[in-house]
């Protein structure tokens, strides 16, 4: 895998790579943070698939100025929690307390304690979902890690161990439960068969509305900035 950039300004970043699946050069912007990857076959030489990437570099720069702006978060700001917005306060004490339109959170390091109370509630959120979903389906995992991950929302290994984005409290409920339910339906089909989709409806109900919503504002629960740390 190699890294390169198409000049400009600001210059974007591509990261190529070879495959010996591929049948021919192809582009992909990632929904989650706009990373730019150009897939070639082995038989092409990589200066002919840069020079791919050159030809379609206004398709690539409209796309990319598609993207939300990313947002620091800060007292005075308005964050998503649950789908809903919430107005980032200073709150007394040490606790970060949530309310119905706003979020207290201490002075100090503010973005740190709003972090970690977010990945805190998202794990709660998550494995009572996942509890109940895998009781529904009769099958247990073995354990549940949430990551700041960019390519994906969840997972699940052959070995039942189940992760997430704790970015999904940002998301509306019922694209979390979703997500817990998605990953939990793999328990008993590790594929994306009829199967498994059969089994994501019984367990879920109809998910197409969730699944949608996902699709299209996924990346906008990725324009939070907690830095240092995310």
């Amino acid at each position: 895998m190699g890294r390169h950039a198409l000049p400009g300004t600001p210059p974007v970043p591509l990261t190529l790579r070879k495959s010996a699946r591929a049948r021919r050069i192809s582009l992909r912007i990632s929904q989650l943070d706009g990373r730019v990857t150009l897939t070639y076959p082995t038989g092409v030489a990589e200066t002919e698939a840069l020079d791919f990437a050159h030809q379609k570099e206004d398709w690539i720069r409209g796309h990319l100025q598609d993207r939300p702006d990313a947002e620091t978060v800060g007292f005075g700001q308005s964050i998503s929690i649950e789908g809903k917005s919430r107005r980032i306060v200073a709150a007394q004490g040490r606790r970060v307390l949530l309310h119905r339109d706003e979020i207290g959170v201490p002075s100090g390091a503010e973005a740190r304690r709003l972090a970690r109370f977010l990945k805190e509630l998202a794990r709660d959120r998550l494995t009572g979902a996942c509890d109940d979903y895998a009781a529904m389906l009769g099958r247990p995992y073995s354990s549940i890690t949430l990551r700041d991950t960019r390519s994906r929302w969840g997972s699940c290994s052959s070995a039942g161990a189940l992760m997430f984005s704790w970015r999904l409290i940002l998301a509306p409920p019922e694209v979390l439960h979703y997500v817990a339910a998605h990953e939990v339906a793999h328990l008993a089909e590790m594929n994306h068969s009829p199967a498994f989709w059969v089994q994501v409806e019984r367990i879920f109900g109809p998910y197409k509305e969730p699944r949608r919503w996902l699709r299209d504002n996924g990346a906008a629960l990725h324009r939070y900035r907690f830095d240092p740390v995310a």
